[in-house]
C-alpha cells in the first residue's frame, strides 16, 4: 500500500536537510526561504532487523522491506491560506499525504536565518498550525454554503450533511484541529474523508536540535514540549538534521563505529521511519520462502483477504485460506515446516484479524 508522508514547517528550518538524510538524496538545502519549490519524494525502507532472522531461516539472499514515501514540502509561511509565499501549493502538496512530518527549529546558528529573526519553537508551530486551520476552515465553509442550498428541498440526508458540516466548521472557528473532532455516524464518516482536512492528518514534530545537544535537553526543545503539552495527539523526536544527514552517508560498519562513539544507540532516522509507521497506525505481516524474504505493510485489524490484496488484487478475489504462524514461532522452531510439525501453524479463513508479525502464506485460486 502506498504510504505518503509530508515533511512540512517554516524556511530554513532543516526539512530538505532531513529529506537528505532519510532519502539519501542530494536535493538543495540552501540558506534562504523558498529554497525547496517543488515537492521532493524519496522512498525510504522501513528497518526491521526480523527481515534478517527470516532471511537467515529460509537461506534466501533477497529480502525486501516495506517502504515509507517522505515528501519535502516548500516551507510555508504567515498567510498561506490566502495565497503568501507558496501558499496555495504548499497546501496542495499536504493535502496529498497521509501524514505530517512537522519540523521546529530548536537550535541557534547566526549564519542560518529565520524567517522571523528569532527562535521560537511555539510561535513557529502556532503558525504551521493556523494557516492549516485557516484552510481546513475555509474548505468547510465552502462546501457548508453547497448543503444549506440543498437542504432547503428538505432532503433528510442534505440536512444531516448541512448539520454535520456545521457543527465541524465551529470546531474548526474554535481553533481546534479536525484530528480531534468525534465521527460515528457512518454518513458522517464518509463525509469527512471526501473533505480531505489537513487538520484531520496525524502529525509528528520533529525538533531539529543542535549536535551539541543530543545527550541534553536544550531550552528550545523544553519550550517546544511545554507549548504542546495541553495536545494529547502529538509526539516529538529531537534530531539533529545536519548530524543525521552525515549518518546516512556512511557504512555500515563505520555508522556503527561513529555510533559508538557518540553513545548513541541508533540513528534517530530509524526511530523516526518506525514513528511514522505507527503515526498510520500500521502493522506488518511477512511472507518467507527461499526466493525472497519481504515485509508487507497494511492498516491494524485487517482481515485476512484485504491483507491478501495488498500484494495482489488477485490474492483477495480468489482467496481460499491463509497458512500463519507468528513470527516468534517461525524463528524459534527454524522456520515453516518445524512450524507445521509443531502445530504452530494455522489454517485461517475469511474471518481471521492478521496479527503484527504473522508469517503467512496464501492460497488462492482465480
Amino acid at each position: 500500500m502506498g504510504i505518503r508522508c509530508g515533511i512540512v514547517g517554516l524556511p530554513n528550518v532543516g526539512k530538505s536537510t532531513l529529506f537528505n538524510a532519510l532519502s539519501n538524496a542530494t536535493v538543495d538545502a540552501q540558506n534562504y526561504p523558498f529554497c525547496t519549490i517543488d515537492p521532493n519524494i524519496g522512498n525510504v525502507s522501513v528497518p526491521d532487523p526480523r527481515l534478517n532472522e527470516l532471511a537467515t531461516i529460509t537461506k534466501t539472499n533477497t529480502i525486501i522491506p516495506s517502504y515509507i514515501e517522505f515528501v519535502d514540502i516548500a516551507g510555508l509561511v504567515a498567510g498561506a491560506s490566502k495565497g503568501e509565499g507558496l501558499g496555495n501549493k504548499f497546501l496542495g502538496n499536504i493535502r496529498e499525504t497521509d501524514a505530517i512530518i512537522h519540523v521546529v527549529r530548536c537550535f541557534d546558528n547566526k549564519d542560518i536565518t529565520h524567517v522571523s529573526n528569532e527562535i521560537n519553537p511555539g510561535d513557529d508551530v502556532d503558525t504551521i498550525n493556523t494557516e492549516l486551520l485557516l484552510a481546513d476552515i475555509q474548505t468547510v465553509e465552502n462546501n457548508l454554503a453547497r448543503a444549506e442550498k440543498k437542504s432547503k428541498a428538505a432532503d433528510k440526508e442534505e440536512i444531516q450533511k448541512r448539520d454535520f458540516l456545521k457543527e465541524l466548521f465551529d470546531h474548526l472557528n474554535a481553533m481546534r484541529p479536525a484530528r480531534n473532532f468525534i465521527v460515528e455516524d457512518e454518513s458522517c464518516i464518509i463525509w469527512m474523508k471526501e473533505l480531505h482536512l489537513l487538520t484531520a492528518k496525524p502529525i509528528l514534530y520533529v525538533a531539529n536540535i543542535d549536535e551539541s545537544e543530543i545527550h541534553s535537553e536544550s531550552k528550545y526543545l523544553e519550550e517546544l514540549k511545554q507549548h504542546l503539552s495541553g495536545d494529547q495527539d502529538f509526539d516529538i523526536i529531537p534530531l539533529c538534521s545536519a548530524l543525521e544527514s552525515e549518518l546516512s552517508q556512511l557504512p555500515d560498519e563505520e555508522l556503527r563505529d561513529f555510533l559508538s562513539d557518540l553513545g548513541i544507540a541508533e540513528p534517530a532516522l530509524d526511530k523516526l521511519i518506525r514513528s511514522s509507521y505507527s503515526l498510520l497506525e500500521l502493522q506488518t505481516y511477512f511472507t518467507a520462502g527461499e526466493k525472497e524474504v519481504r515485509s508487507w505493510s497494511i492498516k491494524k485489524n485487517l482481515k485476512a483477504p484485504q491483507a491478501a490484496g495488498v500484494i495482489h488484487t488477485d490474492f483477495e478475489r480468489g482467496f481460499i485460506c491463509a497458512e500463519v504462524v507468528s513470527y516468534h514461532d517461525y524463528v524459534d522452531l527454524g522456520g515453516e515446516l518445524a512450524s507445521k510439525n509443531a502445530g504452530k501453524m494455522k489454517l485461517e479463513g475469511k474471518e481471521y484479524v492478521v496479527q503484527e508479525g504473522d508469517v503467512i502464506h496464501f492460497r488462492f485460486n482465480v
